[in-house]
């Protein structure tokens, strides 16, 4: 009988069905893990471009309340992502550092 060793449990950036959160085992090589490190760093430049926009936002006297909301709302996304990319590139850390038995 071959016996298959997983790796902890990584939180993924996106949601599965009713906004669930995915989570694959693993080592963190496989092709699963690959995507999941591409998109969070899709992301994550998404994220500072956003910041950018509202940046020259702000400095915009012509930007109507309908502009604003749409890029606040657009900023909430934003930093919801980030906030799942750091809680889980925090778990995979912690997991580092417990070794190989915690």
């Amino acid at each position: 009988m071959t016996e298959r060793v997983f790796g902890r449990a990584r939180l993924l950036p996106w949601s599965g069905p009713e906004g669930k959160p995915c989570y694959v085992l693993g080592d963190g090589a496989g092709y699963v893990s690959r995507v999941a490190d591409n998109v969070e760093s899709v992301k994550l430049g998404m994220a500072v471009e956003l910041l950018d926009h509202a940046a020259d936002m702000l400095d915009d006297r012509q930007v109507t309340s309908a502009q604003l909301r749409y890029v606040v709302a657009r900023m909430a996304e934003a930093l919801r992502d980030v906030h799942r990319i750091a809680e889980s590139r925090g778990e995979r850390l912690a997991a580092l550092s417990a070794g190989p038995e915690g």
